[in-house]
């Protein structure tokens, strides 16, 4: 059971890692894609009404910083769990490996998010 346990605290740190990583969309790649788009009006409504998201453009470093460690701290955990044996019971051992699966997708789609938000906050800045 401790290999379950430990898998299921993995997801959590995955979930968290999602979470963070989402905020570095917030911040940089959605404001860049509505102005892409043409949109700035649509931009500054959503500005208007969330006067909040102002902060996290004013706080990039610390949102993408905080988000690297998530994904570190997760990458870690990922490669740690690799590793552990999932228990003899059938049922449990299915549960074990698709806990593994959907921890492993969470943690990519949360690279692939940093990756995307980075992209818009530090390399196309100089572009657009």
């Amino acid at each position: 059971m401790a290999g379950i346990d430990s898998l299921k605290s993995l997801r959590a740190i995955s979930w968290l890692s999602l979470l963070t990583s989402s905020g570095t969309l917030v911040c940089c790649a959605l404001p860049a894609l509505l102005v892409a788009l043409g949109a700035g009006a649509a931009l500054s409504t959503m500005i208007a009404t969330v006067p909040q998201l102002v902060w996290f453009s004013d706080h990039k470093e610390a949102v993408f910083g905080t988000a690297g460690i998530m994904l570190a701290v997760a990458g870690v955990m990922q490669w740690h769990s690799r590793s552990l044996p999932c228990p003899a019971e059938q049922a449990l051992a299915q549960a074990c490996q698709q806990l593994r699966r959907r921890s492993l997708v969470i943690y990519l789609l949360s690279v692939t998010l940093f990756a995307i938000g980075g992209f818009f906050a530090f390399v196309a800045t100089y572009w657009l």
